[in-house]
């Protein structure tokens, strides 16, 4: 008998059941996470023409740097689709002293009225940051309090990402639900020292959603907490200001489809659409799960979740608040009547 691994085992089903791809979203989409590099000389018409494939109404692209960068592209939107792209700053964390809080707050206040509409904060923070002493910078590291408060007296939300999932810090073993991931991309285990254990990194996101009540969080990858929505609804029930979107976790929300249905029509005003990666043919998987009520279907990256998944069959009022009327709420700068009521 022929001696095969896990990392080959991937059999397609054998069970028959009713299909239902979908090609586009049911309503209007609002993606928050993006990423465009050098959205200031890409080509918006072809990358708005991809969108309209999708039913998406408007990209959020996080990567929208600062100073320059975020002139370039705002020129670059208004000149070409100026309905179609929000752009996101991103801080410098160079040389973090005690006066770097007031410099980045500056800029930012500069980047946003240049035409950025939000902050996003990638998970260099927490993970490989560090200060000018060489000191690993925390990311409810108070010198960062200025930047924090900006946003919130700009009106304008944080998209924040940090740490990963929870299992690459675990043992590299059989009861690791991320072996193959690890398996094949080695480089994404951590150790408690490496940089900080994941407790840790993800209490000092919320130290800092609790301090600045005031500002609008958004915790990416729905905080890692998308297999233990119970807990996240604790988290959402404490933080009032606190956001998450679906980006790269929806195989999580797919596998409970019961739970996930309750858990998103409890908090459908909490929860936001994105998908991270820019990849068109994934972004049908997305709305199969929100929208149908397919059973036993496969997720695109097997290292990722080589479980199938069930559609959640969402109310329309459910998918509207996911799909787009939450980012209307708290996202400035959008215009509303791209969207239904």
């Amino acid at each position: 008998m022929a001696q095969i691994t896990f990392e080959e085992y991937d059999p397609p089903s054998t069970l028959v059941v009713p299909e239902n791809p979908i090609s586009n979203a049911k309503f209007p989409f609002i993606d928050v996470h993006s990423h465009q590099w050098r959205m200031g000389e890409r080509d918006l018409n072809k990358l708005a023409s991809e969108m309209d494939g999708l039913n998406m109404g408007l990209m959020v692209n996080l990567s929208g740097g600062s100073g320059k960068a975020v002139v370039d592209a705002i020129k670059n939107i208004k000149d070409n689709q100026p309905q179609r792209f929000i752009i996101f700053a991103n801080a410098n964390f160079n040389n973090i002293d005690d006066d770097w809080g007031p410099r980045a707050a500056a800029q930012l206040e500069r980047d946003y009225n240049q035409g950025a509409r939000g902050l996003k904060i990638f998970k260099s923070l927490g993970f490989s940051v560090k200060d000018k002493d060489g000191n690993r910078v925390a990311v409810d590291d108070a010198r960062l309090d200025p930047l924090w408060a900006k946003c919130g007296e700009l009106g304008i939300p944080v998209l924040i990402h940090t740490a990963d999932p929870k299992q690459f810090w675990e043992p590299f073993d059989a009861n690791n639900e991320r072996w193959l991931e690890l398996k094949t991309r080695p480089r994404r285990k951590r150790e408690n020292d490496d940089p900080a254990p994941w407790t840790t990194m993800i209490e000092e996101q919320h130290n800092v959603f609790k301090k600045h009540s005031n500002t609008t969080f958004i915790a990416a990858h729905m905080g890692w907490y998308a297999n233990d929505l119970n807990h996240l609804a604790e988290l959402l029930d404490e933080m009032p200001n606190m956001m998450v979107e679906i980006g790269a976790v929806i195989a999580e929300l797919g596998r409970q489809p019961r739970f996930a249905k309750a858990f998103l029509e409890k908090y459908q005003t909490r929860v936001l659409f994105g998908k991270d990666a820019y990849n068109p043919d994934e972004y049908p998987t997305y709305f199969r799960v929100l929208e149908s009520e397919d059973e036993y279907f496969p997720y695109y990256k097997r290292y990722h979740a080589f479980w199938r998944m069930y559609g959640l069959g969402l109310s329309d009022e459910v998918l509207k608040s996911i799909y787009y009327k939450n980012a209307l709420r708290i996202i400035p700068g959008i215009d509303a009547s791209a969207f239904p009521d």
